[in-house]
């Protein structure tokens, strides 16, 4: 894995300054991201914070409250914002399925299916997505100690068996909504997310 492009984008409306790093080294369908932003004060930490983010765009772009996506997003640039740290971006819409599956997945969701059930109903697995690539980006700039805000012990466990040390493993806000309580308690019932303090959104 190597770099392929690096640019600074403003975002947000605080117009926070990022870098994007493009990689060499995906399969030639993958576009995933690493976003590296800079501390408001002082330099980068040694074990810099991680979010590993899969692409949500019902969540991301339209912030809808059928899942937490959009706000654990929010909240991480707000932490990395802060600290300094990076936004590991990953195209892996609906669990890996896609977006028109995670559109035929919803539907199924909306019959009383949770969402690893949905997908496993249109022939997936429960979660299609993998995070081992985010290693491999990382190790790419120099980074092989991380603090991981993150819910799901599977990002952790692919980080540390691919020579990143987790130093510490941080869970995101609960963003509870009167729609997405049946998700969030899937994913903590079936895949062990522990999530921080509840948050109603």
């Amino acid at each position: 894995m190597k770099i392929r492009q690096k640019v600074v984008i403003p975002i947000t409306d605080e117009k926070i300054s990022a870098t994007f790093y493009s990689f060499e080294g995906f399969n030639e369908n993958d576009e995933h991201l690493l976003i590296e932003i800079q501390p408001k004060v002082g330099s980068m930490p040694d074990a810099p914070y991680v979010r590993i983010h899969s692409e949500c765009l019902t969540g991301d772009v339209f912030s809808s409250s059928r899942c937490d996506c959009g706000n654990q997003l929010q909240e991480a640039i707000a932490i990395t914002a802060e600290s300094g740290g990076y936004i590991a971006y990953l195209r892996q819409e609906g669990r890996g399925i896609g977006l028109y599956n995670k559109l035929d997945a919803y539907r199924l969701q909306d019959i009383g299916f949770d969402t690893y059930k949905a997908n496993r109903e249109l022939g997936f697995e429960g979660d299609s997505r993998e995070f081992n690539m985010v290693a491999e980006m990382l190790l790419a700039l120099g980074i092989n100690r991380v603090n991981l805000l993150t819910n799901n012990p599977q990002k952790a466990l692919a980080l540390s068996e691919n020579g990143v040390e987790v130093v510490n493993r941080l869970s995101t806000s609960r963003f509870e909504s009167e729609h997405n309580l049946h998700y969030l308690n899937a994913k903590m019932l079936q895949e062990d997310h522990q999530f921080g303090s509840v948050v109603r959104v």
